[in-house]
């Protein structure tokens, strides 16, 4: 999830009320305040609401919430008389691109560390680490129109933002810190997007780094903002963010023409939901100018139409209204959740421990016995942490996330220990030694089992102390089994084994391969063991 730095001042001149007022509510609008300090507050919010991404998005939000100001924000646009053009040789490479011309922009400190801020937000909860949406922000007065977004060459050469020498494209890519973050995204293509004005000087390699000819500071007054990407409504949302987020702190914004089409317009969408629906969900009684004052709360436009149904305009900027249970969540924060009265559930029924759950259980008692501590990893992670640092050879019955909300987020485990590796890495910082077990599902072929792992890091880590964790655990759940020397890449030659049950392998133990110690960034030895929890006799066949 996004953490915003929300400078006082800046945010109560947004909002137009005291900070305590807004820090008072601003977690019943979905958020959670991670610290306070004595000029700002860092508040984090759910990656389904990009647009309050930024001090300008939350006072928008806040206003309304506070009822300073309520319904639907209207932001006018007019033709900015600029053009771009747009290379057919892009088609397969980065095809798609947005932007607008934002004017009367009047920076300080805050605001242009704000619109920075937001820029990088939108990278990671809308871009997907820019592969998916790239943006630029420039300042327009150094630039000439129409411009040009083409498929150049990679040897072409210009000065990249925050170096002082002219490189080419392939150079950026290798040395330009930018670069070589975000090169894989295009490193295989013949030819790079690049973003030209009428002069041919470069405003933008997208989506690697801006031209440093264009780059924005505290005197800039007029911007031009470029958006490319690879899905249409992904940039589409990104562009109508930050010039909302912009026409907030007093900017105005002009379209351009893109291959003969406007854009943004910045229009609201419009829908019309049940009264009742909502009423039903919700658990409320609602009417239809009830729910559409609390609608106008949440900042958008409503209004009866009739007494079932109701008209809602949906701010440009709401990416996350797509479905009228949507509308229907944000009634029930306009009205206040603590306001939402708590009954008995209708029904009674005596429950029982899942036999699965029973099995997990002996092992955590196990493992505590042992003086482990229990943490509980994520089920998602990603091919980086499950099978490279690993040294392992990714497994076939890998599940892996359509559509995932960041490039740590693509894949559901297969393993526990590598998520337990994790964990080390970030208590680094604590004292040793560090002993750490979860007990969990996992999925293989879309099929979900559950395993045990333990790690343990100190200076005098070794085989000897893998080996009397694991017998102890077979001991405690009753396994038969036989061990043998392992040819898992993630431990220490000879100093590795496989547990056998039969001649099917249910776990490993060992010593963690150096590599693998270098590639988490731990300093110390760490032994490990995983075991299948399919293989203690009388688990259930599900």
């Amino acid at each position: 999830m996004a953490v915003i730095s929300l400078p006082y001042r800046y945010l109560e001149r947004l909002t137009r009320t005291d900070r305590k007022a807004i820090l008072d509510k601003i977690a019943l609008i979905g958020s959670d305040i991670e610290r306070t300090e004595e000029d700002h507050a860092d508040v984090e919010f759910f990656p389904d609401r990009p647009d309050l991404f930024s001090p300008e998005g939350v006072a928008r939000a806040m206003r309304g919430f506070l009822g300073i100001e309520t319904g639907l924000p209207v932001y006018p646009v007019k033709p900015s008389g600029i053009r771009f053009t747009v290379d057919p040789a892009l088609a397969d490479i980065r095809p798609v691109l947005g932007a607008a011309v934002i004017r009367g922009v009047s920076f300080d400190d805050e605001s242009i560390q704000s619109i920075m801020s937001l820029q990088e937000s939108l990278h990671w909860a809308v871009g997907r680490g820019r592969s998916k949406v790239a943006i630029g922000i420039h300042d327009l007065d150094t630039v000439n129109p129409p411009f040009h977004y083409i498929a150049s060459r990679r040897s072409r050469g210009f000065i990249p933002l925050d170096f002082t020498e002219k490189m080419t494209m392939d150079e950026i890519l290798e040395k330009h810190p930018k670069g070589r973050d975000y090169a894989k995204i295009v490193k295989d293509f013949p030819l790079f997007p690049l973003i030209v004005d009428d002069d041919d000087h470069v405003l933008s390699f997208p989506p690697i780094i801006n031209g440093e000819r264009t780059r924005v500071t505290i005197d800039t007054k007029n911007i031009l903002l470029d958006t490319t990407g690879t899905d249409r409504k992904a940039v589409g949302v990104a562009v109508n963010i930050i010039c909302t987020a912009m026409a907030e702190a007093g900017a105005t914004i002009e379209s351009v023409e893109i291959n003969g089409s406007q854009t943004p317009t910045l229009a609201p969408a419009e829908r019309v939901v049940s009264v009742k629906e909502c009423s039903r969900l919700l658990g409320i009684d609602l009417t239809a100018q009830s729910m559409a004052t609390l609608l106008e709360k949440m900042r958008f436009g409503a209004r009866p139409e009739g007494a079932e149904k109701v008209r809602v305009q949906v701010p440009c900027y709401r990416a996350d209204i797509m479905h009228d249970w949507d509308i229907f969540e944000d009634v029930a924060i306009a009205y206040g959740y603590e306001n939402l009265q708590a009954l008995p559930p209708s029904t009674f029924t005596v429950g029982k421990p899942h036999p699965v759950q029973s099995f997990a259980m002996i092992a955590r008692e196990c493992f505590c016995g042992l003086g482990y501590l229990e943490v509980m990893p994520f089920t998602l992670t990603n091919e980086d942490v499950l099978y490279k640092k690993m040294q392992r050879e990714e497994k076939k019955g890998v599940l892996h996330v359509l559509h995932p909300i960041s490039i740590e987020n693509t894949v559901v485990r297969t393993e526990l220990l590598p998520l337990l590796l994790e964990f080390l890495t970030l208590n680094r910082h604590r004292e040793l030694p560090q002993r750490l077990f979860s007990v969990g599902d996992v999925v293989e072929s879309c099929v979900t089992h559950q395993q045990a792992a333990g790690v343990s890091t100190h200076p005098d880590a070794d085989f000897s102390e893998a080996y009397a964790c694991a017998d102890a655990m077979l001991h405690e759940l009753s396994i038969a089994c036989t061990v043998k020397e392992s040819e898992d890449p993630a431990f220490i030659e000879g100093r590795r084994a496989d547990i056998l049950v039969g001649n099917k392998k249910v776990g490993v133990f060992g010593e963690i391969h150096p590599a693998v110690l270098n590639a988490f960034e731990l300093e110390h030895p760490v032994v490990a063991f995983e075991l299948d929890l399919r293989a203690v006799p009388g688990y259930p066949v599900l």
